[in-house]
């Protein structure tokens, strides 16, 4: 017997009229939890899948392993070689997604109602049973290999490497999920087997699921797409703090613009204070060409083409992000400009108006992220991965304006320490220190 909870919730989508949604929460009789939305005027349905635990699963020395293991999945499963798979994939026209985060795998497909049952027979064969053919290891792994050589030359990912590194150590946060040039040439097949039956693990299985299907139909699809997965998997990591000073490191690299990434502990998604966190964000960077950095560093400066932030809630540890680029000759004044809007947005806060305007665009742009079942099967099961109830986007504006010029101002102080900041900068910059590589 399936169990069916059912949210209703009214969004204004990107069309004229006022379109009523409802969020089903579905239980299979195997035990696997679902949302569903239901859509029966495009025989199409999108699935996205969810599994808690990702490239932080890595075990020791074989880092990339789970990065390789889900770009192979597709290369062939059961009876069917890569080529064989594929065809049989584009004979349904159906389209599969698999990848690899650092606390979550993500499978996706998009299909026609009519083929439901092959495509979730030839997807289950992926899942399940995956050959992991020595050819396909070996075609792919250059294709990482390829990767990790153009990110070892790419300033923005080599500043992002040692920010990593300094910020959480030896936690699996601390290196690349792609691994390196070592480890991923290491892996064999058998370290491929053991990725799968790490990552893909029943009881860490989130499921958004939106179109032309019902709660029966999902709940029986689910048990038989995912209902041989083990049960369970290796323990999750455990959680790390940001281990930053304030500073600037400095990474001497052969090119006319240095590349800054910085940033120090940020604030958890579940903190009653997020909301605040995440308004003064959109003030301060994340905004375009609306936030005070850009404004300040940018427009009024002419120091870069664009600097952004971000907050950045992992599982087991947040920061607060930011990157901008600028010429080796002014590269240092960028930092210290950027330094000073930290302090003046931690110290003074915003306007009244500032936040009425923000509170305009946040609430304005909410509903129109609800377009097409992919988009909505996406957010769908990004809400339960990080916990949120189904009424959450119904009431999600509510509490954007329930948010006050008074909160803002308390958590500016508290989120934003610019003698926190960490400056991780590659290049060659006039007027800052060289660091020892």
């Amino acid at each position: 017997m399936i169990r069916v909870l059912t949210a209703l919730w009214v969004l204004l989508i990107a069309t004229p009229a006022l379109a009523a949604v409802e969020i089903q929460e579905v239980t299979t009789e195997g035990g696997i939890d679902a949302w569903l939305v239901e859509e029966h005027s495009i025989p199409i349905v999108a699935l996205d899948i969810r599994i808690e635990g990702g490239t932080s699963l890595d075990e020791a020395g074989k880092r990339g392993a789970t990065n390789l293991m889900m770009a192979l999945i597709e290369e062939g499963a059961g009876d069917m070689d890569a080529r064989a798979f594929q065809a049989a994939r584009e004979d349904l026209a159906a389209s599969f997604g698999f990848r690899a985060y650092d606390d979550t795998v993500m499978i996706t497909a998009d299909f026609l109602k009519e083929n439901q049952d092959e495509v979730i027979a030839l997807l289950r064969e992926a899942l399940i049973t995956p050959r992991f053919d020595q050819d396909a290891i070996d075609r792919v792994r250059a294709q990482v290999l390829s990767g990790i050589a153009s990110d070892a030359k790419n300033p923005s990912r080599i500043a992002s490497a040692a920010f990593d590194g300094m910020a959480f150590g030896d936690h699996p946060y601390g290196t690349s999920p792609d691994g390196t040039v070592d480890s991923v040439s290491a892996l064999t097949r058998e370290d491929m087997l053991t990725a799968h039956r790490n990552a893909l693990v029943g009881s860490r299985v989130y499921v958004g699921a939106v179109g032309d299907i019902t709660p029966e139909e999902l709940s029986e699809m689910l048990d038989t797409l995912l209902g041989d997965l083990p049960e369970d998997g290796p323990a999750l990591p455990e959680d790390t703090d940001v281990a930053l000073e304030g500073g600037v490191t400095v990474i001497d690299y052969e090119t006319p613009q240095s590349v800054a990434l910085f940033g120090h502990q940020g604030i958890e998604r579940d903190d009653e204070d997020f909301f605040a966190a995440y308004m003064i964000n959109h003030r301060l960077g994340g905004s375009g060409f609306e936030s005070r950095l850009m404004s300040e560093v940018r427009e009024k400066r002419g120091l870069t083409y664009g600097i952004r932030t971000y907050l950045v809630p992992k599982f087991h540890a947040e920061v607060i992000l930011g990157n901008v680029a600028s010429s080796n000759a002014t590269i240092a004044e960028a930092i210290d400009v950027t330094r000073a809007e930290w302090d003046r947005m931690a110290t003074e806060g915003m306007t009244q108006e500032e936040l009425d305007r923000i509170k305009t665009y946040l609430t304005g742009e909410y509903p129109l992220r609800f377009d097409g079942n992919a988009g909505i099967a996406s957010i769908l099961v990004g809400m339960q991965v990080i916990g949120l109830p189904p009424e959450y986007v119904v009431n999600r504006n509510d509490y954007i304006e329930a948010v006050t010029v008074e909160d803002i101002n308390r958590v500016a102080g508290e989120l934003l320490r610019p003698e926190d900041l960490h400056f991780v900068v590659v290049g060659q910059p006039e007027g800052l220190e060289q660091a020892t590589d």
